[in-house]
């Protein structure tokens, strides 16, 4: 090597690490410009959950930051037991539901695409590719069009003619009538995520526990399970997220039964008629916000290790 290039490979590399340096800043500025823009209507939320409903109708939220005037008047209103814009129990009943729809929701498909997982994936049997390929193909198939003919199989089954070839199952209106939709809509994004995660496991762990004589259901439970909680809790999130703010197939499933309506039900009518009570609205919507944010903030560490589950050895 030259001494003139001995004399230019430092100011290169110093050149090289200023260019990264002065990068970096400029992704961390961005990435909190990002932050503060996507948090103000959270913020703005938040902030009108706390204002009378006069202020609400008179400015705009921002003005408490210029004349503070505090209530925790719609927070009480909305856990009363007095009539509020047509739900006189309050939202507690209908925030026990969600947890009651929701909780089974998330277990059913977890469970069941965990092992249909690992049977796609360690346990090889003729049409084993074409079965994973199948369910693959079923994210496709939009939720809407799939609606109608299950709340008919749930309500007068399936018929041909005359003929009954399914009865009805009589469970619309019912928990088990949510849950089974959830399920089903879940199973295919659930078994192709969880399915890459499983089938990068280490082969020799595999072959060293059918080596020592344990069964599927024994490498599954000891091997498999453990190793695969990442991206059962990053698919926890999704899936809790995705039905803790269902609308659609809440609205369709219910059937109007009072007694099992979620929270987001009441909260499409809770404004009024005439938008007249939208301080209660603020103040139940940020309180369904809390719950999905707890979820994920406890789960988060296993997040982006879930979210990158098979695409790296």
């Amino acid at each position: 090597m030259s001494l003139l290039t001995r004399n230019k490979a430092p100011k290169l590399a110093d050149h090289n690490a200023g260019r990264q340096l002065f990068g970096s800043r400029w992704a961390t500025i961005t990435v909190w410009i990002i932050a503060v823009v996507w948090t103000i209507p959270s913020l703005g939320l938040f902030a009108t959950s706390f204002r009378p409903k006069a202020d609400i109708s008179a400015n705009g939220w921002w003005n408490l930051f210029v004349h503070p005037h505090f209530t925790m008047g719609n927070y009480s209103a909305i856990f009363s037991t007095s009539t509020v814009s047509g739900i006189p129990n309050g939202i507690l009943p209908y925030v026990i539901n969600s947890f009651v729809i929701t909780i089974p929701a998330v277990i059913f498909p977890i469970t069941i695409a965990t092992m249909a997982a690992y049977c796609l994936a360690w346990v090889k049997f003729r049409g084993s590719d074409a079965v994973f390929y199948g369910i693959f193909a079923l994210q496709i198939v939009p939720i809407q069009l799939a609606l109608v003919p299950l709340l008919n199989l749930f309500t007068t089954g399936v018929h041909l003619g005359h003929y009954t070839l399914v009865p009805g199952l009589h469970i619309a209106g019912k928990f088990l009538g949510i849950w089974v939709p959830h399920t089903m809509f879940a199973l295919p994004l659930a078994i192709y995520l969880l399915h890459n995660f499983i089938s990068s496991l280490p082969r020799e762990l595999m072959e060293a526990a059918n080596v020592d004589g344990a069964s599927h259901f024994v490498v599954f439970r000891r091997i498999v399970l453990p190793l695969s909680i990442p991206a059962i809790a990053a698919f926890t999130i999704f899936q809790f997220l995705w039905v803790w703010n269902d609308l659609l197939v809440a609205l369709t499933f219910t059937g109007g039964t009072e007694g099992i309506d979620p929270l987001n039900n009441k909260l499409a009518g809770l404004a009024g008629t005439w938008g007249s009570h939208w301080e209660l609205l603020t103040s139940s919507t940020f309180i369904t916000i809390l719950v999905p944010l707890a979820v994920f903030f406890s789960l988060q560490r296993y997040f982006v290790r879930g979210l990158l589950a098979g695409s790296v050895k």
